[in-house]
């Protein structure tokens, strides 16, 4: 592991915080994951920055001096970045990462719409951890990525970006069209106690939770294949395993995407950047047009938008 720009970040974080507690929740990480990637920066350094106390933590002599220098360097690329936007004016770029979501098609007509002299580029990928740390490095501006209902994009990795949920939308079970349950209103999980399994593959908790949620309606579930989305969608319309699925999911000929009663399982789509890079001021417009564009994939889904207004609790976050 080389040393970032976001581990010193973290390091000022907790000095200026006067302990890793405080300074985990000013940076909206869980306290555990912020002491392991401290571990990891004093690991890289060759020692321990701060001594803990009752009272917080202290710099160390090498802390000190990783704190000097920080102090200086931070502020150094702050401003590179800045004069860089500047310098580029209107031709800068809208560079987005993005796992498997329906939103990142809307969001890059509507960018390019409101900001036409801006290019808008997407780097496509199934690994968050992947998006986080690019935008991490300054190699993307933000990150556009789903989560289930408690998860944090790239786990301890994700420390020093800034998040905003988008929506908030229940998981539904996708099924071969000739499935006996694929005509309900709804349908229970353990009635699919004995059914194969597919999915997309992920970083983050989300099979961790669907086990969970077996297990709370009293099964265990066949070991899931694992394959792109667009297989997916293959073998579930080959009548040879159902996958569990985005309530947004687009209309597959042969396929048919039900609630889950009682809604086990849910999955938000966040919207990350750095909040120290210049991409940061541009952020609430990103996340408006995003909200947007989740809005009008709702409005194309008449069995969702029908769902949710008798489910006020789930859908868009960011009001119009």
């Amino acid at each position: 592991m080389d040393l970032e720009l976001r581990h010193l970040r973290l390091i000022l974080a907790i000095a200026d915080a006067g302990s890793v507690t405080k300074a985990a929740a000013t940076l909206g990480v869980a306290q555990p994951a912020l002491t392991t990637q401290l571990r990891r920066v004093e690991r890289l350094l060759g020692g321990p920055l701060f001594v803990r106390g009752r009272r917080g933590v202290t710099p160390t002599e090498l802390g000190d001096l990783v704190l000097s220098r920080a102090r200086l360097l931070l502020p150094a690329v702050s401003d590179l970045h800045a004069s860089a936007l500047r310098t580029v004016g209107d031709t800068a770029r809208f560079r987005v990462g993005a796992t498997n979501g329906p939103i990142v098609g809307g969001l890059v007509q509507r960018l390019s719409d409101a900001y036409p002299g801006r290019p808008v580029s997407v780097h496509a990928t199934w690994s968050e951890n992947e998006i986080v740390r690019l935008v991490q490095s300054g190699r993307l501006d933000y990150a556009l990525v789903g989560a289930c209902a408690t998860g944090r994009p790239g786990s301890d990795e994700a420390v020093g970006l800034e998040w905003r949920t988008v929506s908030v939308d229940p998981v539904w079970v996708l099924l071969d069209a000739r499935h006996p349950l694929a005509g309900g209103l709804d349908v229970g999980l353990a009635d699919l106690a004995g059914e194969r399994w597919v999915s997309a593959p992920g970083d983050g908790c989300f099979n961790e939770c669907f086990a969970a949620a077996c297990a709370r309606s009293g099964f265990t579930p066949l070991f899931p294949y694992e394959m792109d989305a667009g297989a997916v969608f293959d073998v579930v319309t080959s009548g040879r395993a159902v996958a569990l699925c985005q309530a947004t999911v687009r209309d597959v000929p042969g396929a048919v995407a039900v609630p889950l009663r009682d809604s086990p399982l849910s999955w938000r789509h966040l919207i990350g950047w750095d909040p120290s890079a210049p991409a940061a001021a541009l952020a609430p417009d990103v996340i408006a047009l995003a909200a947007a564009s989740y809005r009008d994939i709702v409005t194309r889904r008449p069995r969702y938008a029908g769902w949710l207004a008798a489910h006020p609790a789930f859908g868009h976050s960011v009001h119009p």
